[in-house]
């Protein structure tokens, strides 16, 4: 299996400014815009702000995975059979 860039941003020009967009690769076929911000005055600017914004973004993911791999390792602990029950 190929595996590929889950997170990833793209710079649009949109006349005379820029937008940056923060996208997430939902499946094979689709890609989600998870975040979006326009109105920036050059390129630069757009692809700073994207990368920064990506860097953070990808930190929260982590974040919020760790959670809920806690809470789904407490919900299985708690579905275990006790002594009671045998």
């Amino acid at each position: 299996m190929a595996k590929g860039k889950k997170y990833d941003f793209q710079v649009i020009a949109e006349g005379e400014t820029w937008s940056a967009e923060i996208l997430r690769q939902a499946s094979a076929r689709k890609v989600v815009v998870s975040k979006r911000q326009d109105g920036f005055a050059s390129e630069d600017e757009a692809k700073a702000w994207a990368k920064a914004e990506l860097k953070q973004f990808m930190e929260q993911q982590i974040e919020r995975n760790k959670r809920k791999a806690e809470k789904r390792e407490q919900r299985a602990e708690s579905e275990l059979p006790t002594d009671d029950d045998l």
